[in-house]
């Protein structure tokens, strides 16, 4: 397995609660025995509906399940229309650190702070997901509280006031940002909002330009805007892959969240399983309804 970049591990307590900083197709064969039953649900959005009351193609809940059990390890998938509408949530995987996804609103906050000091530390920090960029565009925030607090105005922008980012830093978490949960459904919450965001527009043109050894997932699709994070469970070691970002369908814009952790534990595997998911909903793109920002 080749070395994946990881930051600290101070990662187990969700009391921490700070801000994480970490990131970054060949389809794998089907194998082990089946799992438990896919889960599917679906719900409404809130305060953002767009008058769009989008439900998932059947035959893509059906193919999912009957892909899941082939897949070894735990995934999720939720999609919804950008705008607001209904969210679909496929899968066992539901929650866990955002890793370097949280990249996405933290170079939202510093444009909207500094748009020509914070350019090249964001695009450095999308495009190839840069930890050094990264932290400067924290430091460029504040202290912090002050940082946490500009990066989760934005979340709560997007209509997801309930991840908890970055507070003040601890002895533990020093040489990192910490760890921030974010739920795959408010993750897709926030992707359907995110292209209507004031000053989001810089970000979204980046999140097209990912570098080529970060493409898996979403970044098959053509016209995907993207952002992809991962990191290993600090008792286990095991890599959780997430991805999220809008995708481009003849009706408007879908947005889709993604995780994956494979049996195996291994980087690399984890991506497979994401590759997988992403095959997927390419097979359902013309049937998917997308919705497009509130005017």
């Amino acid at each position: 397995m080749r070395t994946v970049p990881a930051y600290g591990a101070a990662l187990r307590c969700a009391a921490l609660v700070t801000l994480l900083t970490l990131t970054s197709c060949a389809l794998l064969s089907d194998k082990d025995a089946p799992k438990a039953t896919p889960t599917i649900t679906v719900a409404t959005a809130g305060s953002w509906h767009s008058g769009w009351s989008v439900s998932m193609p059947d035959s893509l809940a059906a193919d999912f399940t009957q892909l899941q059990p082939n897949l070894p390890g735990q995934v999720g998938m939720a999609i919804m229309p950008v705008g607001g509408g209904r969210l679909t949530v496929y899968g066992d995987w539901t929650s866990g650190i955002a890793w370097s996804t949280i990249k996405v609103p933290l170079a939202i906050a510093a444009m909207r702070r500094d748009p020509v000091g914070s350019a090249d530390d964001a695009e450095a920090a999308i495009t190839w997901s840069d930890n050094d960029a990264a932290e400067a565009l924290w430091q460029s925030l504040g202290d912090g509280l002050e940082a946490a607090r500009a990066v989760q105005d934005v979340i709560d922008e997007a209509g997801d006031a309930v991840t908890g980012v970055a507070g003040p830093r601890t002895r533990l978490d020093y040489t990192s940002f910490g760890g921030t949960e974010w739920t795959l459904a408010n993750q897709a919450r926030f992707a359907s909002r995110l292209p209507c965001l004031a000053q989001s527009a810089a970000v979204t043109e980046l999140m097209e330009q990912i570098t080529p050894d970060q493409r898996w997932g979403l970044g098959a699709i053509p016209g995907a805007e993207f952002k992809g994070g991962w990191g290993p469970d600090d008792d286990t070691g095991v890599y959780l892959v997430r991805q999220f970002g809008v995708v481009p369908t003849k009706s408007g814009n879908v947005a889709i969240a993604l995780a994956a952790q494979a049996d195996s534990g291994v980087f690399e595997d984890a991506t497979v399983l994401l590759d997988r998911m992403a095959l997927l909903i390419s097979h359902h793109l013309d049937e998917l309804r997308g919705g497009k920002c509130p005017h």
